[in-house]
Formats: structure tokens, sequence, C-alpha cells
């Protein structure tokens, strides 16, 4: 009889359902969230965000050389981090104004750190963004 009543939930469970991205406003947050909901899973933008963050901060090994990188073409499988700023650019087409460039002033900020410490960036040609497939 027990097992048929509803379990309660915590009230941090929100906080681990959609993980904060460091710095944006709570409406921006707010914003976030709606269109996560409607459009995406909760969550995929601070993962996509964690992802391309940890490519800029992390260890320069995971800035995988052009050349020799194998990618499979499988967004899920996660060894192209093009993937996670194509999902990022997507989100802040989709944002409120505001909202947007909120998070457009952060992922920039890793874009310039990322073009800092690569090597080399192959442009295959101007209508091609950078972070796709040439990381």
């Amino acid at each position: 009889m027990r097992s048929e009543l509803p379990v309660p939930r915590s009230r941090y469970y929100f906080r681990y359902a959609y993980p904060p991205i460091n710095r944006l406003s709570g409406s921006c947050v707010a914003a976030l969230r709606r269109l996560e909901l409607a459009r995406f899973c909760p969550g995929d933008t601070a993962k996509a965000f964690r992802h391309w963050a940890t490519l800029a901060h992390g260890p320069l090994r995971q800035m995988a050389d052009p050349f020799t990188s194998s990618r499979c073409g499988i967004p899920e499988c996660g060894c192209d981090p093009g993937y996670a700023r194509d999902h990022l650019e997507e989100v802040m087409h989709a944002l409120p104004k505001k909202s947007s460039r909120e998070l457009r002033q952060l992922v920039r900020e890793l874009d310039r750190t990322i073009l800092k410490r690569a090597k080399v960036i192959r442009a295959h040609s101007p209508d091609t963004p950078w972070w796709r497939d040439q990381l």
C-alpha cells in the first residue's frame, strides 16, 4: 500500500534538473528554462555550455589535432565539440534579445579563449562557422 503513495520531491529537485550557468541573471535562466521545456530537453544548454567551457579551460590535449582527429558525426557521441557550440548558437537565436545577449557574451568569452589556444583552425569556406569540424 505504501508503494502506491507518491514520493515527495526535495526542494532541491529543480536545482539538479536545471543546473545553472554561472553569471546569468534570473530572468535569463527563467527564459532558458521555458525554452528548454518547449523546444529542447531540460539541462541540454547547461551541458553544452559546460562542454564548451571545458574545452576552453581544460588541458590542451582536449583540443584535437584537426588533421588526425576522427569524428563520427553522431552528436550523442561527444567526440566533436562543434555540436555543443551549435546547440548554444541555436539557443542564442531562440531566446529573447536581452537573455540572448547575456548568454552570447559568455559564449564569446569562451570562443576567444579557444581561439587563443588553438594551434590550427581550418577554414573550409567563409560560410562555415569556425567551430564545425575544425577544432
